[in-house]
């Protein structure tokens, strides 16, 4: 099986990711940001650096679904927090409608993607953690990592809308959406307790 994780930036997708993994004793693959080269640089400078970010991030994520797809065939589950789609549908795509990435880069990295997606399998179930603003900002003060340090607002209130309008007509799968914003499953066990049950009631009919 493969579960994806997805929601926007401090949604809490890499905690649960770990804990999941834990829990179905499954590999899980999470989103390459320490050793990204052009984060920071991004949040320092949107326009200048918005293309390069997104091609690095949709060439890691399409390297994921290749290993993803080897770990399958060799009957291993997977965890996966973030997936290829989003890249496209809801990081790209907020950008160039925001103005911050150029029509032609935009459309140089539509033809990316599509060339890759046509490789790529669907998650067997896509779990969306839905958040609103005060819990995105509270978790992303909380883990204080510098690069984030500059995020607008404005920027996550449009990555959210991007989230629904894109899960609202998500059609390649499963989908279980989660509100995650009176659940805490890092301190509280009954909350991620919660959150498996939904993942089995979803994806194998377990109740």
């Amino acid at each position: 099986m493969h579960i994806a994780i997805v929601g926007n930036i401090g949604a809490g997708k890499t905690t649960l990711a770990n804990k999941l993994a834990h829990h179905f004793n499954w590999e899980v693959f999470l989103e390459d940001v320490d050793h990204n080269p052009y984060l920071k640089d991004f949040y320092d400078d949107m326009p200048r650096w918005s293309f390069h970010l997104q091609v690095y991030f949709l060439n890691s994520r399409f390297r994921q679904t290749q290993l993803i797809k080897k770990l399958q065939q060799a009957s291993k589950g997977v965890i996966q927090d973030r997936t290829i789609y989003e890249d496209a549908h809801i990081f790209a795509a907020n950008l160039h409608d925001s103005g911050l990435m150029t029509e032609r880069d935009h459309q140089n990295y539509l033809n990316l993607f599509e060339s890759m997606i046509s490789m790529v399998d669907a998650p067997d179930l896509l779990l969306y953690l839905r958040a609103d603003l005060p819990k995105l900002i509270h978790q992303i003060d909380k883990r204080n990592r510098e690069y984030e340090n500059n995020i607008k607002i404005e920027y996550l209130k449009n990555l959210n809308e991007n989230y629904e309008r894109w899960i609202s007509g998500y059609k390649h799968g499963k989908l279980l959406i989660v509100d995650v914003n009176n659940l805490d499953y890092v301190n509280n066990p009954e909350d991620l307790g919660i959150i498996i049950e939904k993942i089995n009631s979803t994806l194998f009919g377990l109740f």
